[in-house]
Order: structure tokens, then C-alpha cells, then sequence
């Protein structure tokens, strides 16, 4: 039987707050011994992809401890329950199947009397279908041309995922001659976001995708009356010119002002919304539906490997476990994500929405609050880009910050360049690794402005190259380290009450039935 309970309440949590300190990462990492963890300290991921964590301040007395804290909090039966339809989201009282739009892991799932998968699984076939159309000719717009553009307007998860994932992958698919359409997005109110976008565009020969689960997201929609005013004022029918993605009960799903519907459901939270139609409509549109399909694999095979229930053998759970040591233990406020490509620009964005969204509540799962500490500020900026930026404060800063890094062996595009003994990608390769043996084991020198304490920790996900198969993976991972991490929290990393409260006060705002402090800003503002 499943219990939650609270982590101060877990036996092995006291037993890991005694090795606090435990490992000196300095000499941890030096010389032969450093080798031998690197080799070590290696889990397989999926798309031939590899998590290491030699560079992390644990070792085998701390993993033990950290097995322990696994099987006392249950992660494996947790997620198996998920995966079987338990009611994981307390506060909305909602199932969590964002794994099942990707695979079947666990028996049928039935509610509302649908069997989910198979509802899913025709979602996505209409949309592969309705993309293939549109290449093919046999959607067009009402002069009888083919759409050149597919235009995503969301926010939040309806926008960072997809986007992160469309930039990842949109070099790969010019150069495997899979790109489609050009896709753009419109996310911000300001309203010079979308005045960008469609400035940049041929507005008669774009095709607009707008994501709205409840299908009353302000700002999504007043950016869908932006592009409505933008159509018309082309003598355009916007009705001929968009798509929606939306829930079966929402106001947008039986409206006559859209080419079709694609439909998703309450169980299925934006943030993790990528592999539902969300991520798969614009993105079947930009690269075709069997790249995303490949997609998807790549992401079902990840979550397949994190059913296996010992944490030493499973990456997304040792990759949680160890951010719990660091934040609950070793008291580490932050985490930066650092991927050494810059096909994965966004990627940081969408981890920032992920993981502070899911796991950054004060209360449990039953509404008590919790007396420790839980998810980590996020942040991060592709290398070497960061390395010119807050690198300073990382390596020479007074708080330590754990360190997430990816790295790739390819580039995407297949151009480079050999300067001076070396290409670009060796040399982007050569910086990675220098960076976590800086941070692990710094450099002492006479003047302390040069002086790296080192004892800063990192790990790294590393793949042969960005493919869709590892963009996968790599999005999964995540997903399942934040759903770990939340279990051992005793959180519902599922809900968002925290992202409602500024909406409810604009829309005071706007109605100006504001009072006090809020009247004084809004006044400032000249609203």
C-alpha cells in the first residue's frame, strides 16, 4: 500500500542528513581516482544517451543512503500508480497522463469513460493526418496556395516546450530534408511580440495554431484577436486560417471560426503538454509527423527506463535524489542548467517553467505546510555563451551552485572549421570538460583574486548528437526528475495555483476595482 508522507517524517532522510559534507569533490575528482568514477558513475539513458555524475559530491555511502530514502518514499510504486491512473494531482483531483500520450506503460486507463490511450493516440493520427493535408496541398488558403508558415499562439507550456523543442530540432531537419513549414510563436501580451512575428511573416499564407486548454487564457486569446485583426485587415476569413488546440469542454471546441480542433484534457498539465497535440501539431507542421512520432519514442523509451526500481540503475531517479541531497542536505538554493548546444537555446526556459512550476509549493499534497525546504530557482544559458556571462559567480561566488550540464560529440548542421589544431566542435567539447573539472577541483593560487576553491558540483547528460529521438529522451528525463523529486517532497507537482493569482488581480486591474498599493501602480502604469 502507497503512503505519502512528509520527508522529515523518512528514517533514511535523518540518516542522509548525517552525511552532510561527506565527500570532498577536490579530491574526490583528482587523478586516478577521478577516472575511476568517471567510468563509474555512468547510467544508461534512452537513445543511447548517457548520465554521468562523477563530478556530483556523493559517493557509495551516500548512494546508499539515497536508495534507502527511495524505496522508504515509495518513487517506484508512486510512479507506477501514475502510470495506472491513480488520482496523483490531489489539489485538482485529476489523473497525470502526460506519459500516455507517449507510451503504454501500465494496464488500460480508463476515465470519464474514455480509454485515454486510445483518445490520445486519435488525437495525435488528426493532427499527422491534418499536417500531411497541408503539405500535400489539400488544405490551402482561400486564394488556393499552400501555408509557408505554421504560427503557435499560447503561453506558458502551450509556448516554451514546443518552442524549445522546434528550435532543437529545426537545423536538424533542413539538413535531413524533413522541414516542412518555418514555424513562429506569439506568446507575450505585449503586443509588440506579435506585431514581430507577423511583420516578419506572409500573413495570407500562415496557418495559426491556438493552444488554450481551458480556451479562455486572456493572453492568448487577446493575441488571437491581434492576428484576427491582422487577417481581416487583409480581407481574410480567420476562419480559414486557424486551428485550435483546446479540451473537448472549453468554448473553443465546437466554434465554426477555426479549420478543426485538436483536443487534449485536463489530465494532461501544460508543462508537460510537448508530446500531447500541443507540441504535435505545429510541430507534425514543421517537420512532419513521422520526425515527431520519432519524437516520441525517444521519450517513451526514457520513461520505460525509469520504471526500473533501484535508483542506482535509474537516471532520472538518481538525477532527482541527488538534487534533493543538495537541497535539503547541503542546503543549495539553485541549479543551473547549462547545454553545450545551441540548438537547445530555449531549453533552459522551458526546465525554468517545468521544475519551479511543478515543485516550488510551501504546502504537501493535503495543504499542511512542510518544514524543509523544496524545488531548486532554475536557471541556465547554452555553453560557451554562459561561460562569458555568470560562469564568475558559479566558479568565484559565495553560494555553490549544482550544475546540470549537456553535452554532444556531434554538431547538427555537419559544418565546421579546424583553427589553429582543432574544429569548433572539439573545441566546444574540450570547454565542456574543462568546465567540470574547474568546478570540481578549482585551482589555488597566491593571489586570491585567482584562486578557484573548486567543490562545486556537477553532472552531464551527454549523446552522440540533437536528434529527435534524444530530444526526447532529453525531455523526459526532466519530467521524471521533477515528478521523482515532487514524490519525495510530498508535493503535488501537478498543479499551479501560484501562476492564477496575478491573472485574477490584471483582470481587477482592467476592471479598475483596484484599491490601495494595487491602485497607486496602476495608476503609475497611466492604466
Amino acid at each position: 500500500m502507497i503512503e505519502w508522507k512528509n520527508l522529515d517524517k523518512a528514517a533514511a532522510y535523518g540518516e542522509l542528513k548525517q552525511l552532510k559534507d561527506k565527500v570532498c569533490l577536490k579530491e574526490a575528482m583528482a587523478g586516478e581516482n577521478g577516472a575511476r568514477r568517471a567510468k563509474e558513475y555512468s547510467l544508461p539513458m534512452a537513445a543511447g544517451m548517457t548520465y554521468n555524475y562523477a563530478a556530483k559530491a556523493v559517493d557509495d555511502e551516500v548512494l546508499a543512503a539515497l536508495k534507502k530514502l527511495a524505496e522508504e518514499m515509495q518513487l517506484s510504486e508512486k510512479y507506477q500508480a501514475l502510470l495506472s491512473g491513480a488520482v496523483i494531482n490531489t489539489g485538482e483531483k485529476r489523473l497525470v497522463l502526460h506519459q500516455l500520450t507517449r507510451g503504454q506503460l501500465a494496464g488500460e486507463v480508463i476515465a470519464d469513460g474514455v480509454n485515454k490511450r486510445e483518445f490520445y493516440v486519435g488525437e495525435q493520427k488528426k493532427a499527422a493526418d491534418f499536417a500531411e493535408k497541408v503539405h500535400n496541398g489539400q488544405i490551402v488558403n482561400e486564394k488556393g496556395e499552400t501555408f509557408t508558415t505554421a504560427v503557435q499562439i499560447g503561453i506558458g507550456g502551450s509556448d516554451l516546450g514546443p518552442r524549445a523543442i522546434y528550435l532543437a530540432l529545426e537545423n536538424w531537419a533542413k539538413k535531413n530534408n524533413t522541414f516542412k513549414m518555418e514555424a513562429k510563436f506569439i506568446s507575450n501580451v505585449d503586443p509588440d511580440d506579435a506585431a514581430a512575428v507577423l511583420n516578419s511573416i506572409d500573413v495570407s499564407r500562415a496557418l495559426f495554431v491556438l493552444v488554450s486548454k481551458s480556451g479562455t487564457t486572456l493572453e492568448t486569446l487577446t493575441n488571437e484577436s491581434f492576428v484576427k485583426d491582422a487577417l481581416k485587415k487583409q480581407g481574410l476569413d480567420p476562419a480559414k486560417h486557424m486551428v485550435a488546440v483546446t479540451s473537448e469542454t472549453s468554448p473553443l471546441a465546437k466554434s465554426s471560426d477555426y479549420l478543426g480542433a485538436f483536443f487534449m484534457d485536463d489530465y494532461i498539465g501544460g508543462r508537460y503538454s510537448s508530446s500531447s497535440c500541443v507540441g504535435g501539431v505545429i510541430l507534425s507542421l514543421a517537420f512532419g509527423p513521422d520526425v515527431f512520432a520519432r519524437f516520441l519514442n525517444g521519450a517513451a523509451e526514457e520513461d520505460r527506463l525509469a520504471m526500473e526500481k533501484d535508483p542506482l540503475k535509474n537516471a532520472d531517479m538518481l538525477d532527482a535524489l541527488i538534487g534533493v541531497y543538495e537541497r535539503n542536505v547541503q542546503g543549495w538554493p539553485s541549479t543551473a542548467v547549462l547545454p553545450y548546444s545551441q540548438a537547445l537555446s530555449r531549453f533552459p526556459a522551458h526546465l525554468q517553467q517545468l521544475d519551479m512550476e511543478s515543485n516550488g509549493k510551501s504546502v504537501n499534497r493535503d495543504g499542511a505546510p512542510v518544514d524543509y525546504v523544496t524545488g531548486p530557482i532554475i536557471f541556465g544559458e547554452p555553453g560557451t555563451n554562459g561561460q562569458h556571462s555568470f560562469y564568475q559567480l558559479l566558479h568565484q561566488g559565495t553560494d555553490i551552485v549544482p550544475l546540470q550540464f549537456v553535452g554532444y560529440r556531434q554538431n547538427q548542421c555537419g559544418m565546421d572549421v579546424d583553427i589553429q589544431g582543432s574544429t569548433s566542435q572539439q573545441k566546444l567539447c574540450a570547454n565542456v570538460a574543462a568546465q567540470i573539472m574547474a568546478f570540481a577541483c578549482g585551482k589555488e593560487d597566491a593571489n586570491p583574486n585567482k584562486s578557484f576553491a573548486g567543490g562545486r558540483p556537477s553532472s552531464i547528460i551527454i549523446a552522440d548528437a540533437v536528434t529527435p529521438e534524444t530530444v526526447g529522451a532529453l525531455l523526459a528525463h526532466f519530467e521524471n526528475k521533477v515528478m521523482f523529486q515532487g514524490f519525495v517532497w510530498n508535493v503535488n507537482s501537478f498543479d499551479q495555483e501560484g501562476v492564477q493569482l496575478g491573472k485574477v488581480l490584471a483582470k481587477r486591474v482592467l476592471a479598475h476595482e483596484t484599491d490601495g498599493a494595487l491602485k497607486v501602480f496602476s495608476d503609475l502604469l497611466g492604466i
